[in-house]
């Protein structure tokens, strides 16, 4: 047990063992945080462990080794308090009837089995909670309590507690469904198969029995292929024929086109035969088609339904503020504040609409909005726009213009988001192309074949065509990029690119230009640092940490990052000058952080550090941190030599140079962009036929993400919030972005490949077909085969292609 009347020698025995905490593993300043054996980094970690404990559910503890990993944050008494209004809350509310209510909340930070046990148990915790249920996948946890034993807030509240705070946001209240997977599609498949594995069995006597069979059992099986084609024709099929007509109503012969004529005749066929009594027809072949190309269809689907792709402002905005109304404070849902409303917000919240600030010191953190890195120091008086966020003191200000009516909502307006770029993609790309001149090829050669037989057999003229018509299908195309884009959408995934659809991928390939923002995507603070001067004591990092952790400059953030979580201890007097540094006093201690000039250092010429931090006047420490992220420098020459680079900051330009080293001095850098003017930038590439990459992280670039060909969304969590894009590139993982852009560039040589592998196929069918020879069982044989073919051609080569680039295969 630990004892703290030892004072510094406990507290040296701490540092020398390096003890963690119990409860979310962070180092350990102090013993005096403790239950009785069990040391706590801080008292929120200590209140989370005696509320599990109280209710018998320490094997929270046993599955994991420290699974509060989640930073406990100190809860504001009120942040949830407009959860109390009850049309706020029925908004949240996927059930209720006056007793029972059901909600999901997003939960972003859930990392492990014991996260899911612990929520699963939350009935243990709160008699009114009666079940919760975790998607681990999306990270949603559904909670069904009773309202008169629990309210809402309550909820939340212990959801929070426990280190499990929701992202309750805007978005979540106008009812709209988290994504699903379309189950429609996994049922056609399921009929295809079912009904494909029956005809086929049932036609194997006909097709193997060289007597043959008798005439009554012939066509008892030919009866029941019938029955069994049916529903495989006229809804396993339907979407086949539904795309269709819809692409020959806007005078477009896309690839399914062709599959659903061939699928046509091929039954046509089939039922003539069969009634005439002539033979068995096609029905196994034509069921096979659609099986194979429905299960390709669900494997291209493999995307990952827990990323939102398409996510505006209200994904960023909280569901309601607080609002004075005479003496009291009132929660408002965002929607229904009105010009002149006086807001209240508090340290860490956003700006809800553009307004005049009319009390209080505000420090605007616009990196989100604009891309500046530094907060910015307003005095009263001054406009405040929506989407930043305040940090530091409360602050009062008066609306001017709603949220639907400020800046930031003005960046959705522009058309680049009217666009729907998976129509258009698929529009563009090579397989409709192909598709296109099959179609007409085969066309060609089905004129002439009936050209010919009218001369020299007419009676061969239909059987000939019609077979033609059914081998020649281009259903080994649409497989061919369905598997491949199927495979390549896995492997991206399992490299921490995860791709909005299939057609991303086309797209990515023929990338030629890309375009950067500057801050968060290529700088960042970074743990990788190097130190020296005064090594300071745990006692003297836990006064610079404090000092530091209110400060939102990267530096500030880099600095709080490497001298890890330390208990806060307040300090007086704190003070933050832009550009300069922040500095405080703790006890009979005053800190000060920043530049040299601020600290009172002398700089050394040829080894300048990026913060000092000064103790009094006789302690100083320096650290040097990079400006740009490691893989950011890592990879930038291998993506010089394959596209050209541009840069688009809402930053200034003071860091110009180091920038021209690390992009190239024919790279194009363009500072202080406002949103529209990156749009614009995009937008004049692609008037001249340019394919380009917009790598951005937040709603500044979301008009830039919309107009590039494939908008990336660079993010050290990718369950954090993203502005719309097309892609979600995992931070972690950027230095593989030179293989990843290979990689798609490949899909187009595979699809080839596999391809003429298919004509091959279709050489050996159309010269049967030709000549009226085509049976049903040769049929049966050349479908099956070129699709297996297909598979395997496009499944390995683009695992062997991605293991030569040095991808993983599977998950991380």
């Amino acid at each position: 047990m630990f004892t703290t009347d030892e004072g510094k020698v406990v507290e040296k025995e701490v540092a020398a063992n390096k003890l963690s905490c119990y409860h979310c593993g962070a180092s350990c300043i102090t013993a005096n945080i403790h239950v009785e054996e069990k040391v706590f980094c801080c008292e929120g970690c200590k209140l989370v462990y005696e509320v599990i404990n109280q209710n018998g559910l320490c094997d929270y503890y046993q599955l994991s080794s420290h699974p509060g990993l989640s930073q406990v944050k100190t809860l504001r008494s009120n942040k949830y308090a407009y959860l109390d209004d009850a049309a706020i809350a029925g908004q949240l509310y996927k059930f209720y009837n006056g007793k029972h209510a059901i909600v999901t909340l997003y939960i972003p930070g859930v990392h492990c089995s014991s996260c899911m046990w612990l929520l699963e148990h939350m009935h243990k915790l709160n008699d009114g909670i009666v079940e919760s249920r975790l998607n681990f996948t999306t990270k949603e946890v559904t909670i069904r309590f009773l309202t008169d034993k629990v309210s809402l807030r309550k909820v939340v509240e212990l959801l929070a507690t426990l280190g499990y705070e929701p992202h309750i946001s805007l978005d979540d209240s106008e009812g709209k469904k988290t994504k699903r997977i379309d189950r429609r599609r996994i049922y056609k498949l399921g009929v295809a198969g079912f009904c494909f594995g029956n005809i086929m069995l049932m036609s194997f006597p006909e097709y193997l029995s060289s007597a043959g069979i008798d005439k009554q059992y012939t066509m008892l099986f030919r009866v029941l292929n019938l029955i069994l084609s049916v529903p495989v024709f006229f809804y396993a099929a339907s979407e086949f024929f539904v795309t269709a007509w819809a692409g020959l109503k806007q005078k477009i012969l896309n690839i399914d086109a062709p599959i659903a004529l061939a699928l046509i005749i091929t039954y046509a066929r089939s039922l003539y035969e069969i009634f005439t009594g002539i033979g068995s027809g096609y029905l196994d072949s034509m069921s096979g088609i659609v099986f194979f190309m429905l299960v390709g269809r669900v494997v291209q689907e493999r995307t990952y339904k827990s990323l939102s792709f398409h996510r505006d402002y209200k994904a960023y905005f909280p569901i309601a503020v607080d609002v004075l109304k005479g003496s009291s404070v009132v929660s408002t849902k965002i929607t229904e504040l009105k010009e002149n409303d006086i807001v209240q917000l508090h340290n860490d919240e956003i700006i809800p609409a553009d307004g005049i600030l009319i009390k209080g010191n505000a420090r605007i953190d616009y990196s989100f909005v604009t891309g500046e890195s530094e907060p910015v120091q307003l005095p009263e008086k001054s406009i405040v726009y929506a989407g930043g966020r305040q940090k530091g003191d409360q602050l009062l200000m008066q609306v001017i213009k709603p949220v639907v009516g400020s800046y930031l909502t003005s960046l959705w307006n522009n058309h680049a988001f009217s666009n729907n770029k998976t129509t258009a993609n698929e529009e563009e790309s090579i397989i409709h192309k192909f598709s296109k001149y099959f179609t007409i090829v085969l066309f060609i050669l089905a004129a002439i074949t009936a050209l010919y037989w009218a001369v020299y057999d007419a009676s061969k003229i239909l059987p000939a065509v019609s077979a033609m018509l059914i081998v020649a299908c281009p259903c080994a195309l649409l497989l061919s990029a369905t598997y491949t884009n199927g495979n390549l959408l896995r492997i991206f995934s399992n490299n921490g690119l995860f791709l909005r659809d299939a057609t991303v991928i086309e797209q990515l390939g023929n990338i030629d230009h890309i375009v950067f923002d500057k801050t968060g995507t290529l700088t960042q603070g970074s743990k990788t640092y190097s130190t020296s001067g005064h090594q300071l004591s745990a006692e003297e990092e836990a006064m610079v940490y404090s000092v530091a952790i209110s400060s939102q400059h990267p530096h500030s953030v880099a600095l709080c990052e490497i001298l890890g979580p330390h208990a806060k201890i307040q300090p007086d007097n704190w003070v933050e000058i832009p550009g300069s540094g922040v500095k405080a006093t703790i006890g009979k201690h005053t800190i000060r952080i920043g530049s040299a000039i601020f600290t009172g250092v002398v700089e050394d010429a040829d080894n300048k550090a990026n913060v000092y931090v000064r103790i009094d006047d006789k302690i100083t420490a320096y650290y040097f941190l990079p400006d740009f992220r490691d893989a950011a420098v890592q990879v930038m020459p291998e993506l010089r030599d394959m596209c050209k680079i541009s840069l688009l900051s809402g930053d200034n330009n003071r860091q110009e140079a180091d920038l021209r080293k690390l992009l190239g001095q024919e790279s194009e850098l363009l500072f202080s962009q406002k949103p529209v003017d990156k749009l614009t930038y995009i937008a004049q590439l692609q008037q001249n036929g340019t394919k380009v990459a917009m790598i951005g992280d937040g709603l500044n670039d979301a008009g830039a993400l919309q107009q590039s060909n494939v908008g990336i969304t660079l993010t050290d969590d990718i369950n954090n919030f993203t502005p719309s894009c097309d892609a979600i590139l995992d931070a972690s993982r950027l230095a593989y972005l030179p293989r990843l852009l290979r990689l798609a560039r490949s899909a187009r040589s595979i699809i080839n490949l596999s391809f003429i592998v298919s004509i091959l196929y279709n050489i050996v069918g159309l010269y049967i077909s030709v000549r009226g020879d085509m049976e049903p069982m040769i049929a049966a044989i050349l479908m099956p085969a070129s699709t297996l073919s297909i598979i395997l051609i496009t499944t390995g080569a683009s695992s062997i292609w991605a293991r030569r680039l040095r991808l993983s295969l599977q998950a991380r």
